[in-house]
This record gives structure tokens, C-alpha cells and sequence, in this order.
């Protein structure tokens, strides 16, 4: 139980420590927006060094593809069109319960606009219980827990792909309708880059081969990032505050310990989306940028990843979008009111993503009739000595 009266003693430190974060991410955004319009000036040269260097840089910059002045009005979105969503839960394994297995919920989402059609909502549950799907990890040192989040994103892209081309693909269907596929989170698969070439093997490629389903169905896709923490925008200013005459970090800055701070990190910890909170108007779009994460190596030229930030009017949203479609500026630009429009919608969020979620969501009451209807089975098929482990049983139950 938490000790409120002890709790309450804590409250002023936290507060005063905030009122210090306050003031110096003021000085830090005033430093930032001086160091930006100094980086416009040397956009194309800095480009160029970002390129030539890139290989001893030790930080990842996106690449500008516009102005950083770039500030564009964002349109309304079509009458006719359809949106495409999914999100995923899951329960996760434990010793404890009655078997050790795992399950994984993907809410599914499809929504029509000046069309007069039903939407879709609902959720596709897939239970994993052989030795093959609970242990296989474990030859890369991955935790089964773990590999069930890998395998989370791979289910929600592939239900994705699904449900959009069953429903764009069919003869005399909807493809004069303007649609768009949207997931939360980042297209950007950063954990990939830390695991083993085996296990990467089996994750990337069935997203990929999503991604390409749903390219030759021409339904463009997009990641809706809530609350980014990324620096990849800024990174690039670090090129201009770099005090060298070339950005060589490794041979300069390459002997510097991880907490040390760097004299190109004039700006740091500031955040892009924080930075752009002062820049753009409700409604408002900054420039588009390329992702420079290595990650993106593994993926296909016209599937590297773009993406911008846009004031959606309750935050700074930031976008990624497949390179394909953000050179395409007509569709890239359709596809930025249709997110607008469902973030109004949702009174502040994608309401096709608020949905997906809410329709994957596992709660406490679905996990005890899983769990419930699995006893069933195992009681039906013999097996002795069904429960939950006494240690699972007891803190089920108290006698406080």
C-alpha cells in the first residue's frame, strides 16, 4: 500500500527540480531556434558534409528534403475516403497460470467516410503455446516476453495489409476512394537493430513483404508517432554547431565517454517535438526529412522511411511515411489532411487508431475467460493436476 503522508514529504523536491528543467529548456529552445537560422544559411553545404562523413558521425541526423523553413497549411480531407488501422495486445506467459502460452489481440479498424458503409471493428486473437513459438528465442538470448512484442508489430502490419487489400483489391471495388493504412508508432523498427541476424530474419521480412501487398495495391501507409522523444531533427543542427572544421566524431570526439557532453550538443536533452512546438501553427506542417537510422539499410529503396512533424493542435505529432509516398507531393499532402481529419475526429488523437486500440485491449476480466476456457480444454482432455501455482493462488487473495 503507498504511504500517502510519506509520499507528500517527496512533493517539493520534484517540484523544485521542474522549475530548474523549465528555465533551462527555455535558454535551450532560444539557443536552438538562433543555431537553426544559422543552419538554413548552410543547408546544401551541410548536406553535403552529412553525406561525405556520414560513416564517422556517432550520431544519427535525418536529412533535410526541403527548406528548413518549409511551414505548409495542411488541407481538409477528401469527402469520400477510407481509413485502415490496427493495434495489438497481448497476455503475456507465466509459470504460474494453469499453462504457459502466450496471446496475442490485434484490434482491427475500417472506416468509411461519404460513403454510407459500415465500418469494421473488431479483433483477431492467435494463442502461442508450442515449444517451437515459446522457446525459440531463447538460441538468441531474447526473453520469450520480449519476442512476443517482436512478434506483436509483425501481426498488427501483416492484419493491416490484410484488411486494406481485401477490401481495395476486389474487381469494380473502391480504388477511386482515396484511403490510407495507419499504425502507431514508428516505421522505423529501431529494436531490430540490436538483434541477431537469425532472429531479424524472421521479423523484417514478413513487414516487408506487407509493406510491398499493400504498395501494389497503391494504399499509401503511415506511422502516427504521439509524444516523439526523437532528436533525429535537431542531430542535423549539430552539424552546423560542430566547432571542427570537418564532423570526423570519431577521430575528434570518439575518445569521450558516453555521459560526456559533446560540444556539438549545444541544444541536448531538447527534443524535436519540443522544438517545433514553438515553430508551428495548429494546422501546420514542418519540412520533410529523411531518416538516416541505419536500420533502414535492411529495408527496400522506395520503402525508406520520411517523415515531418505536424501541430495537429494538441501537440506535435511527428508523421512517418514510406519514401514513395512522400515523394509523391499529391498524395503525401492527401494523406496529411486525412490523419488531420481523424485527429479531429478523435478530439486529439487518430480516433481509426484510438479504436484499433480499444478493440485490442485484453482487460482483466478477458484474461480470466481465457484462462477459464483453456482450464476447460485441459479438464476435457485429461490432463491431471490443473491450477495456478500456490504462490499465484495466494496473491490472488488477502487477508488484510
Amino acid at each position: 500500500m503507498l504511504d500517502l503522508t510519506k509520499l507528500a514529504g517527496k512533493m517539493p523536491g520534484i517540484s523544485q527540480h521542474l522549475q530548474q528543467e523549465a528555465a533551462a529548456s527555455r535558454q535551450r529552445l532560444e539557443q536552438a531556434q538562433v543555431l537553426l537560422q544559422e543552419t538554413e544559411a548552410r543547408q546544401e553545404e551541410l548536406i553535403e558534409a552529412q553525406q561525405q562523413w556520414r560513416d564517422r558521425l556517432i550520431f544519427t541526423a535525418a536529412t533535410p528534403v526541403e527548406s528548413l523553413d518549409t511551414r505548409v497549411d495542411l488541407n481538409l480531407p477528401p469527402v469520400s475516403h477510407t481509413v485502415f488501422a490496427t493495434d495489438g495486445s497481448q497476455i503475456s506467459p507465466s509459470h504460474h497460470e494453469i499453462a504457459y502460452c502466450y496471446l496475442i489481440n490485434i484490434g482491427r479498424v475500417m472506416l468509411h467516410y461519404g460513403q454510407s458503409l459500415l465500418p469494421l471493428l473488431d479483433s483477431l486473437p492467435e494463442v502461442f503455446y508450442r515449444a517451437e513459438d515459446l522457446h525459440v528465442s531463447r538460441q538468441w538470448g531474447i526473453r520469450t516476453e520480449e519476442w512476443m512484442g517482436y512478434r506483436r508489430t509483425v501481426s498488427e502490419i501483416e492484419a493491416l495489409a490484410e484488411m486494406a487489400c481485401r477490401w481495395v483489391n476486389p474487381p469494380g471495388a473502391h480504388q477511386d476512394t482515396p484511403n490510407l493504412a495507419m499504425v502507431d508508432g514508428s516505421l522505423i523498427y529501431w529494436f531490430l537493430d540490436a538483434l541477431p541476424t537469425e532472429a531479424r530474419d524472421r521479423l523484417l521480412p514478413p513487414i516487408l513483404a506487407a509493406w510491398d501487398q499493400m504498395r501494389a495495391a497503391d494504399i499509401p501507409w503511415m506511422g502516427y508517432i504521439s509524444s516523439s522523444r526523437s532528436y533525429e531533427a535537431l542531430n542535423f543542427l549539430r552539424l552546423q554547431a560542430c566547432p571542427y572544421e570537418t564532423p570526423d566524431c570519431i577521430t575528434r570526439c570518439g575518445g569521450k565517454s558516453e555521459t560526456e557532453r559533446l560540444p556539438c550538443q549545444v541544444v541536448h536533452p531538447l527534443r524535436d517535438a519540443t522544438f517545433w512546438t514553438h515553430l508551428l501553427e495548429p494546422g501546420q506542417r514542418g519540412p520533410l526529412w529523411r531518416s538516416s537510422s541505419r536500420i533502414l539499410d535492411l529495408y527496400n529503396d522506395s520503402q525508406r522511411v520520411y517523415f515531418c512533424y505536424v501541430n495537429v493542435g494538441t501537440e506535435i505529432a511527428r508523421i512517418e511515411l514510406p519514401e514513395w509516398v512522400a515523394q509523391d507531393s499529391t498524395r503525401f499532402d492527401q494523406c496529411l489532411s486525412i490523419m488531420l481529419g481523424q485527429v479531429h475526429k478523435g478530439y486529439g488523437y487518430p480516433i481509426a487508431l484510438a479504436e484499433s486500440h480499444n478493440q485490442a485491449v485484453v482487460r482483466g476480466s478477458d484474461r480470466a475467460h481465457f484462462f477459464a476456457l483453456l482450464e476447460q480444454q485441459m479438464i476435457r482432455a485429461g490432463l491431471p493436476n490443473v491450477g495456478i501455482s500456490y504462490k499465484e493462488a495466494r496473491k490472488r487473495g488477502s487477508i488484510a
